[in-house]
């Protein structure tokens, strides 16, 4: 479902905040990506995104070049952000329907499916409020909602738990597992170990651009926890 190629992105003229990596990560993953702040997780993620150019490699969302063809990219994959950026002027539903417009939904479809999520998320009767007298965890949701309703083949998500009740944060892996289960793919960042090696089939360290480690989580972890492995990686690359 999503193919990276030797990606290299640069910042300014010697800053190389992401440096030949490569990952594929598979219909049925959801996919942890692990790393210091700084270490290139989120420029990664807004590269496939396809939100920032790159100085080199290659990246195919279900089998399409990025570079040749990034709508179509698009139509099959969402993002969500660390900190989610909305049209605060606008209420809840109102952004909604404007995201189900933009992915072509009728009316059947995204009325069941804006229903079954802003339910999920404890949001139906905070849909008439406007975005921008929302809490940062409300946007949050609401951000996670709209992704949702476009029923993606590819999730990015940075740091999606960050801001999330408990609640919410347990509605969220659910989902999560139950779009894999159904075929979707799902590459998310986060700083919580213990979220990634419980949810998580497979894992992927980055560590100053570069790709440390990635595959299967059992074995990449071995017989050590996630945060022992990370704790070793990081020391060892001290």
């Amino acid at each position: 479902m999503l193919k990276i190629q030797n990606l290299t992105k640069i910042y300014g003229k010697s800053f190389t905040a992401v440096d030949n990596l490569t990952l594929r990560v598979a219909p049925g993953d959801i996919f942890g990506f692990i790393g210091h702040n700084g270490a290139g997780k989120t420029t990664t993620l807004r590269c496939v995104a396809g939100i920032l150019e790159y100085e080199s490699g290659e990246i195919f969302i279900n089998g399409i070049p990025l570079a040749e063809d990034p709508l179509a990219c698009k139509r099959v994959m969402r993002y969500i952000p660390d900190n989610p950026d909305l049209y605060e002027h606008l209420k809840g539903i109102a952004y909604l329907n404007f995201l189900a417009d933009i992915y072509g939904l009728d009316a059947q479809t995204r009325t069941s499916r804006i229903a079954k999520y802003a339910d999920a998320f404890e949001m139906t009767a905070r849909l008439g409020d406007s975005i921008g007298a929302m809490s940062h965890g409300m946007k949050q949701k609401m951000a996670v909602i709209g992704a949702l309703i476009g029923a993606p083949k590819l999730l990015l998500l940075d740091e999606p738990f960050v801001g999330l009740d408990p609640i919410a944060a347990h509605t969220l892996k659910q989902i999560m597992r139950d779009m894999t289960n159904n075929g979707a793919a799902i590459l998310f960042s986060t700083h919580i170990l213990e979220v990634a090696e419980k949810l998580c089939n497979k894992v992927a360290i980055i560590q100053k651009g570069k790709l440390i480690v990635a595959g299967d989580m059992e074995t990449v972890r071995g017989d050590v926890s996630l945060e022992e492995l990370f704790l070793e990686l990081s020391e060892n690359r001290a």
